[in-house]
């Protein structure tokens, strides 16, 4: 009887163990609801803030936007119930930033609104030409994580014609005297990766190692995929270097063609390079 009563207590006390572990679909049901790493954040429209989900309302001054004409753009930041959002993290010296970009991506911008209060950002800004943008606001609510909610926007007139978004064959640009070389430790979707920016003066070739701080960093880093889909804002893995090399990891949610935007600043000034890759 006394063997009966422990092996029913021996069972018993198995089943219970087996009740508290976790699965692997448990565990990676919770990874998958992760933040980006790496010091980027990607999405489009994206709510991932941890316990914080938000929207936006973006509001044009005027319902059809002319090209070269001053646009007042007002954007609220509100959560789940509609309630404004009021408290925002300072992300690299800024409550939000705000990338905007044409159709075919030959027109990029990294600008800057001013808070408001009661979770309202104001910026006016002008469209170089007449077509289709799209506005990304990139911000981080206290008590939540990095996220990113975007608005494309039309404006009036006739559209020139499309640049083509083709992969470069030689990832070398010169900007503002500073030859800039962009490689890749290797080159594929849904994998880690580093990317380097190596900066020499394209006259003499010798190293540049006097960049400035651009938003409290070496640089950022800015990537849309061919159809603005996918959206990638990177930051450096070593904040506080001057160069040559400016370094960041990223990771490409999936393949195609990419363009990608270097920011970095030297002497005062920021200057922009731009690459288009195809990822494998």
């Amino acid at each position: 009887m006394k063997r009966i009563l422990l092996m029913m207590l021996i069972i018993a006390v198995a089943l219970l163990t087996a009740c508290g572990k976790k699965t692997d679909h448990d565990k990676m049901a919770q990874s998958s609801n992760g933040t980006a790493e790496h010091g980027s954040h990607a999405g489009m429209n994206s709510s991932e803030e941890k316990g914080v989900p938000t929207s936006a309302s973006w509001h044009f001054a005027t319902e059809k936007p002319k090209p070269n004409t001053d646009t007042a753009i007002t954007i609220q930041i509100k959560d789940k119930d509609g309630n404004a959002i009021n408290k925002f993290d300072i992300n690299h010296e800024k409550k939000l930033h705000l990338i905007v970009v044409s159709k075919d991506l030959s027109y990029f911008n990294h600008i800057h609104p001013e808070y408001k209060d009661d979770g309202t950002f104001e910026i006016t800004t002008k469209f170089p030409n007449s077509g289709d943008y799209k506005l990304i606001a990139d911000y981080i609510p206290t008590g939540g994580s990095a996220t990113s909610q975007s608005k494309w926007v039309k404006v009036e007139g006739t559209v020139p014609a499309l640049a083509e978004i083709t992969p470069e064959e030689s990832l070398v640009k010169t900007i503002n005297d500073i030859e800039v070389t962009l490689t890749f430790d290797h080159l594929m979707a849904d994998m880690d990766l580093n990317l380097t920016f190596n900066m020499v003066d394209a006259k003499t070739k010798e190293p540049i190692t006097d960049l400035q701080p651009y938003l409290g960093a070496v640089g950022h880093v800015v990537i849309l995929s061919a159809d603005a889909e996918q959206y990638l804002h990177v930051h450096p893995t070593k904040e506080d270097a001057k160069g040559p090399n400016a370094q960041f990891m990223t990771k490409f949610p999936q393949s195609g063609v990419y363009k990608i935007w270097g920011q970095f600043q030297r002497n005062d000034e920021t200057f922009i390079v731009p690459f288009v890759v195809k990822v494998p």
